[in-house]
């Protein structure tokens, strides 16, 4: 058992369970950054773990019925081959340092989509939020109305497709890029109940891109074992500080971690990435004041992000 994974499980699973994202954002790259791990045998043992890591969180939402389960079928249908195709079209891509230059370019890509993504996922549900408010509408997170939204069949197995291509490649967005893409699909949607959704849809698509990677990949037991000893805990301990916690701090944190990632897996420099990061810590805070004035808020208001 190495202690080292087991304490990395652990801070992953705290976020995962404090911020219903970052799983393989952050648990990929610190395999390979910290630890040395090949990028494939990380992404196959990353995969496996979030498998056994997700329904935990599913079944929370499931109990308190935040779950869209006409959407979590639609997802499904194009997610789940697509995450077993991502596997296949991974291993056809070649073997050894070939599948390792492919996975750790994918990987950045994927990292600064999701960062990306994270930016909108708060701009677009500050918006809906304000919207809401001016139509006089309450914003709990159980509405009816919002969990028996119409269903776009089309636009959401194509969002399943896309999302489970990238899964099963980067083991990247199961989290992330689906919250975001359900979010500018159904607007609708309470943040709760895109959460609650996209964890119970995540649960096979992880399932069949770490099958995939069991068959095909590049999986290593030793490795998983100490992810889940530390990642279990860590994800229920993450769920009862959430109600606690700023949300919207800890979710511009992940986006910095996913855009250092990202940055650092596509090969840019230390001084370049320091001066990226940088940028945005400074950049980002006054844009946000911005969006925040055309939307009617304070700029330096503090409502609570719907998580």
């Amino acid at each position: 058992m190495d202690v080292g994974l087991v304490l990395g499980g652990l801070a992953v699973g705290f976020v995962v369970g404090l911020t219903g994202m970052g799983g393989g954002a952050l648990m990929t790259p610190m395999l390979v950054f910290f630890f040395g791990v090949n990028p494939l045998a990380a992404v196959s043992s990353d995969l496996v773990t979030s498998a056994i890591m997700k329904p935990f969180g599913a079944a929370v939402h499931l109990r308190h019925g935040t779950v869209n389960r006409r959407l979590v079928g639609w997802l499904a249908l194009g997610s789940v081959p697509s995450a077993f195709a991502g596997v296949l079209l991974l291993r056809a891509l070649g073997v050894g340092t070939a599948i390792g230059d492919v996975v750790i370019k994918a990987l950045g890509i994927a990292l600064l989509i999701a960062a990306f993504a994270l930016i909108m996922k708060a701009y677009v549900t500050m918006a809906v939020r304000v919207r809401r408010s001016a139509a006089g509408i309450a914003s709990t997170g159980t509405e009816q109305g919002a969990l028996s939204v119409v269903a776009r069949p089309v636009l959401t197995v194509l969002v399943g497709v896309v999302g489970g291509l990238v899964v099963g490649m980067t083991s990247v967005g199961s989290g992330s890029l689906m919250i975001v893409a359900l979010l500018l699909v159904y607007p609708q949607l309470q943040a709760s109940q895109l959460v609650g959704t996209d964890l119970v849809q995540a649960v096979p698509l992880v399932m069949a891109a770490a099958i995939g990677h069991l068959l095909f990949g590049d999986f290593q037991l030793a490795i998983a074992a100490s992810l889940l000893v530390g990642s279990i805990p860590g994800v229920l301990l993450g769920a009862l500080a959430s109600s606690r916690a700023p949300g919207g701090l800890i979710r511009r944190a992940l986006a910095l971690v996913l855009l250092a990632s990202g940055l650092k897996l596509l090969g840019v420099s230390t001084p370049v990435t320091a001066v990226v990061l940088v940028a945005a810590l400074v950049l980002g805070p006054l844009m946000w004041m911005e969006a925040r004035r055309r939307h009617g808020l304070p700029a330096l208001g503090r409502a609570a992000t719907p998580k």
